[in-house]
């Protein structure tokens, strides 16, 4: 799926909460996609054309990414996120999906999983928020945090958007695995529209200041009760989310008996080596046949 094919089939849905993007591609049971921080839904094309055949693809934008709105005062913590992607689903008539998350998108959906537990027929997460991690404890979080507060993190976010080269060598790079490899197309379709203009990259701030460990820590209780079948597939190199808390996972999920290491793997490995991932989501969907 190019960049552009992909604007093309972006849908906006009005629910309680704002109007949220999405792309809603293929046939058959529904999986739907949540992404991380600063991406997209467009992080999942490589994956979501692997699977269309057998799975309608709904890939939702967080809010203040990819064109999801929501009002200025609208809370982005955690629970908020939360009631935002169910509200989402309400909207769109999803009762019964498989659900696959990356970075704060996993947290979002780890919190959806113990909310909704009927709703959520399998659960994949790939490098993410777990355990008390929210934000990441990594050095480079703990700046992305302090030049949020800062005020300082918009226009670097916005400085990224308008020249794709530094974006390539700056330190967004210590997440992707190979940034040369990145066209234009490609950084355009995680970036936009949301660090296109300066105001779009002040909601991201505002978002990343929503994030506190506490409001992870709370659904722990819950985690340890969650049956639904679920996978851990974690790239093995990255510093952000390193293969600690994957495990931590294994060992708080009833569901989730299987840690699957992806090698070399950075944190946003699933939209760059997103093959990778479909095998593992084909072998727990498989697990649910007949249940």
């Amino acid at each position: 799926m190019t960049h552009d094919e992909y604007r093309a089939q972006r849908r906006t849905v009005a629910t309680p909460f704002g109007e949220f993007t999405y792309l809603d591609v293929g046939e058959g049971p529904v999986a739907v996609f949540v992404h991380g921080l600063f991406m997209s839904a467009y992080m999942w094309h490589r994956v979501i054309d692997a699977v269309k055949d057998e799975r309608r693809c709904i890939a939702y934008n967080l809010p203040a990414h990819g064109g999801s709105e929501v009002a200025d005062d609208q809370d982005l913590d955690l629970e908020a996120n939360t009631a935002m992607l169910e509200a989402f689903c309400d909207a769109l008539g999803l009762d019964d999906f498989d659900l696959v998350a990356n970075d704060t998108g996993g947290a979002v959906a780890q919190a959806l999983a113990v909310r909704s537990p009927d709703r959520v027929r399998t659960l994949t997460l790939t490098n993410c928020e777990a355990r008390d991690w929210m934000p990441s404890k990594a050095e480079l979080a703990q700046l992305v945090g302090t030049l949020a507060e800062q005020g300082q993190l918009a226009p670097v976010l916005k400085g990224n958007y308008d020249d794709r080269e530094a974006a390539r060598e700056g330190a967004f790079a210590a997440t992707i695995q190979r940034p040369d490899r990145l066209s234009d197309d490609e950084l355009r379709g995680i970036m936009e529209p949301h660090q296109a203009t300066l105001a779009g990259a002040r909601e991201l701030e505002r978002f990343v200041m929503s994030l506190a460990a506490e409001q992870l820590v709370a659904i722990e209780p819950k985690l340890r009760e969650l049956q639904a079948p679920a996978i851990a597939v974690w790239g093995t190199a990255d510093p952000i989310f390193p293969i600690e808390l994957a495990h931590w996972l294994r060992d708080t999920i009833p569901g989730l008996r299987e840690v699957v290491e992806i090698e070399g793997g950075l944190l946003f490995w699933p939209w760059e080596r997103g093959e990778e991932l479909v095998p593992h989501m084909r072998r727990l969907w498989g697990s649910t046949v007949g249940v």
